[in-house]
C-alpha cells in the first residue's frame, strides 16, 4: 500500500462499530472512577478492560483496518531511515545550543536596550 485512499466511514454497521468503541472506552474510565473504593489493580482491570474491548471492536471496522495498514506501511517508512550516528547527533545537539545561547543573548540585548531607551532617554526615570 504505497499511498492508500483516504476513506470516510460512511457504512451504518463502521459507525455502530466506532460509537460502541467509544462507549467502551467511556465504561472503562467510568468503571476506573466509580470503582474508587477499591484496590488500584481492580480499577485498572476495569480501566484495561474497556480499552481493550474499546480497541478489539474498532479493529474489526473499516476504519480500524485502515488505521492497521498505515501504521504497517509507518513502520516500513521508519526502518528506511538514516539515523545520525551518536557523533552527529551530539555535534547537532552543541550546535542547537549554541544556537539558543546567541538568540538568548541577542534578545536580551534587544530587551535592555528597549528598556534604557524607554525608561531613561523617554520617561527620565532613573
Amino acid at each position: 500500500m504505497a499511498n492508500p485512499s483516504v476513506d470516510n466511514v460512511n457504512s451504518t454497521g463502521d459507525k455502530l462499530m466506532l460509537g460502541v468503541a467509544v462507549l467502551l472506552v467511556v465504561a472503562g474510565v467510568a468503571g476506573f472512577y466509580l470503582l474508587g473504593t477499591q484496590d488500584w489493580y481492580v480499577r485498572g482491570a476495569a480501566l484495561t478492560a474497556g480499552l481493550v474491548a474499546a480497541v478489539v471492536v474498532a479493529y474489526f471496522s473499516s476504519a480500524g483496518k485502515a488505521f492497521v495498514g498505515f501504521a504497517k506501511d509507518s513502520y516500513r517508512e521508519v526502518r528506511k531511515v538514516v539515523w545520525p550516528t551518536r557523533k552527529e547527533a551530539g555535534q547537532t545537539t552543541l550546535v542547537v545550543f549554541g544556537f539558543v545561547l546567541v538568540m538568548a543573548l541577542c534578545i536580551w540585548g534587544s530587551d535592555k536596550t528597549i528598556e534604557w531607551i524607554v525608561f531613561s532617554l523617554i520617561l527620565g526615570w532613573k
